[in-house]
C-alpha cells in the first residue's frame, strides 16, 4: 500500500477514536442522572401502591343494570323477549335453512329425535352449545347477550312449532 493509503486509514482511525471518546464522555454520567431521577420519584414519600395504581377504572355495567332491582333468587328469571322474538332475532339464521345440522323449524321428523331427549337436554344444548358428527351449535346460538330464560323461551317456541 502506498503512503497516501496509510494516511487515509490513519485519518479515519483518528476520527473514529475521537468519536468514541466523545460518545463515552457524553454517556459517562448517565447512571448518576438515573439515580437522581429515581431519587426525585422515591423522595416524594409516595408508596409503591400509589405509584403503580391505575390511572382510571372502567365500569362496564350499563345504567339499566344499575337501576335493576334485586331479583328473588328462588324465582326463575322471566325473559325480556318471548321465544318467537328470540327465534326471529337469533335462531332463524340456522334453524330456517338447516345450517350445520340444525333441525329446521316445523320439521317434525328432524325435531322428533331431539324432543325425545327431553326439554332439559334441549335447554342444556342450546345454552352450552353442541359439537357433534351431526352438526354444531354455538352456546346460546352464537348470541352471548341472550339470557338463559330467553334461550329457554326460544327452545320452547321451536319445540311447540315442530311437534
Amino acid at each position: 500500500m502506498n503512503k497516501k493509503g496509510y494516511s487515509i486509514i490513519l485519518g479515519i482511525s483518528v476520527l473514529l477514536l475521537l468519536f468514541l471518546f466523545l460518545l463515552v464522555g457524553h454517556h459517562r454520567d448517565i447512571p448518576d442522572r438515573v439515580r437522581l431521577d429515581r431519587g426525585v420519584l422515591l423522595g416524594t414519600g409516595s408508596s409503591v401502591a400509589e405509584r403503580i395504581k391505575p390511572v382510571a377504572q372502567v365500569n362496564v355495567a350499563s345504567a339499566e343494570t344499575q337501576r335493576e332491582p334485586v331479583k328473588n333468587a328462588a324465582a326463575p328469571p322471566t325473559p325480556s323477549r318471548n321465544g318467537q322474538q328470540v327465534y326471529q332475532a337469533t335462531c332463524v339464521a340456522c334453524h330456517d335453512a338447516g345450517i350445520a345440522g340444525a333441525p329446521k323449524l316445523g320439521d317434525k321428523t328432524q325435531w322428533a329425535k331431539h324432543i325425545a331427549k327431553g326439554r332439559d337436554t334441549l335447554y342444556a344444548s342450546a345454552l352450552n352449545g353442541v359439537q357433534g358428527s351431526a352438526g354444531a351449535m354455538p352456546p346460546k346460538g352464537g348470541n352471548p347477550a341472550l339470557s338463559d330464560a330467553e334461550v329457554r323461551a326460544a327452545v320452547d317456541y321451536m319445540v311447540a312449532r315442530s311437534k
